[in-house]
């Protein structure tokens, strides 16, 4: 991304990739599954490379070097400047299963920040032996059958990147190429944005811009921080004002709640955020943009490795023309 200042730009590799599997029998039409494959990717991936099974996890020797830790607990290294006083950093991946998948084709969207991208080959054993095991409440099994890679995150064509033998050949990841804003944006959110100001989640009458950005610019300074080649050097606060000046148009949104049940904390966690669209004048957007735009990759709120907080940007003429399948790439 080139805007002015390069130093000034957020700039993360960014890996998109798509999990073909043939399930065992029909699977039935679930919203936001998102959170039955991130527990089985964080079990598979823990017997996958830990050597160490009866230490927990911060007391293990290996914790701040380990796959499994950097991937699915994210600890912040010794002596990080940034949330040192936390137990993990944001996760470097976001999983969307595809809703519009086929009985005999099942597609898991897989998109990955920074260094994780090294680890593709990791990821994707991790979910092959965790599909067999059994994605949904009935445990049905799941079987890898291919995985393709965006060329350019974003923007097609895909292209398959494991051969018959099983070998990944992927591309190196990239940064997505930003276009210019256009005069009036739609933003459209398209699975539950949750955002938790001040202890209480933000609702359809409480909603300003400004809450959605600034969580996205921590979540991208944050994941530059830690997975990407550089932090990110911006003025945050400047940003943020002008992010409060931002006046959202013809909105319309809603909360719409839904339930997962959390085998870590063994209870049933509600998840419920806002859905809908609103409107936005590009010209007020233009330092705010790439922010804005990355953030179709990144998701937004709380729940966004599981697929939550997803949104697309459109211009507000043609925003009936997106598509209502979760599992849409962006610019895809």
């Amino acid at each position: 991304m080139n805007f002015g200042n390069a130093a000034e730009s957020p700039e993360l590799e960014i890996g998109c990739y798509r999990l073909h599997f043939s399930p065992a029998s029909a699977v039935p039409q679930e919203r936001w599954t998102g959170s039955a494959w991130r527990g089985i990717f964080g079990w598979a991936l823990k017997r996958l490379v830990c050597t160490v099974r009866d230490v927990e996890c911060p007391a293990c020797l290996l914790y701040h070097t380990c796959i499994y830790s950097y991937l699915f607990e994210t600890p912040p290294p010794p002596g990080a400047e940034k949330m040192r006083k936390y137990t993990a950093a944001p996760h470097p991946f976001v999983l969307l299963p595809a809703a519009s998948s086929s009985g005999d084709d099942y597609v898991l969207n897989v998109t990955l920040f920074g260094r994780a991208n090294q680890m593709l080959a990791y990821v994707v054993q991790a979910f092959a032996r965790g599909a067999r095991y059994g994605i949904h409440p009935l445990r049905r099994p799941f079987e890898l059958q291919g995985v393709e890679q965006q060329l350019v995150p974003g923007r097609g064509p895909w292209r398959s990147i494991m051969d018959a033998a099983g070998k990944l050949q992927p591309e190196v990841a990239q940064m997505p190429v930003c276009p210019a804003p256009p005069q009036r944006v739609r933003l459209v959110l398209i699975t539950p944005l949750r955002l938790r100001i001040d202890e209480r989640y933000i609702g359809p009458q409480d909603f300003r811009f400004a809450d959605l950005f600034s969580n996205l610019l921590r979540r991208c300074s944050l994941l530059m921080y830690f997975h990407g080649s550089r932090p990110l050097e911006t003025d945050f606060a400047g940003l943020v004002e002008q992010s409060r000046r931002v006046q959202i148009e013809r909105a319309d949104l809603r909360w719409e709640e839904w339930a997962r049940y959390s085998s870590r904390q063994r209870q049933r966690m509600l998840m419920g955020g806002l859905l809908g669209s609103f409107e936005l004048p590009g010209a007020q957007l233009r330092q705010l943009w790439p922010y804005l735009w990355l953030g179709q990759f990144l998701h937004a709120g709380k729940g966004a490795t599981m697929g939550l907080g997803r949104y697309a940007l459109l211009p507000a003429r043609s925003a009936e023309s997106l598509p209502s399948q979760a599992g849409t790439t962006v610019g895809g």
